[in-house]
């Protein structure tokens, strides 16, 4: 399925302690754990269908963005996020080890 990433929107649902995009009934996410101003991302998900758009992406970074917009340091326990912010060197300031 091709999906148009432009005329997606990320929800930041705090309740849930994740980011989330509503496509087609499918719920890509990027899930964390906020504490004492560090927030830890343990998993992104992405649909098997909805794979290969770039929504995983989308949500890290709209993730990252929140944390440096809030002043959190980040834990990227999950290794997508881990591996996003090794390839986009503008979050390795928030960046800080397990």
């Amino acid at each position: 399925m091709k999906i148009d990433r432009n005329s997606l929107k990320v929800i930041h649902n705090s309740e849930a302690s994740r980011f989330e995009i509503h496509i087609d009934g499918q719920m890509p996410v990027l899930d964390y754990r906020l504490r004492a101003g560090i927030i830890t991302f343990t998993h992104t998900g992405v649909p098997k269908e909805l794979e290969g758009n770039g929504i995983g992406s989308l949500i890290v970074c709209a993730g990252l963005d929140y944390a440096r917009e809030k002043g959190y340091k980040v834990i990227p326990l999950c290794p997508f996020v881990d591996v996003y912010i090794q390839r986009h060197s503008e979050y390795e300031e928030i960046r800080v080890m397990a």
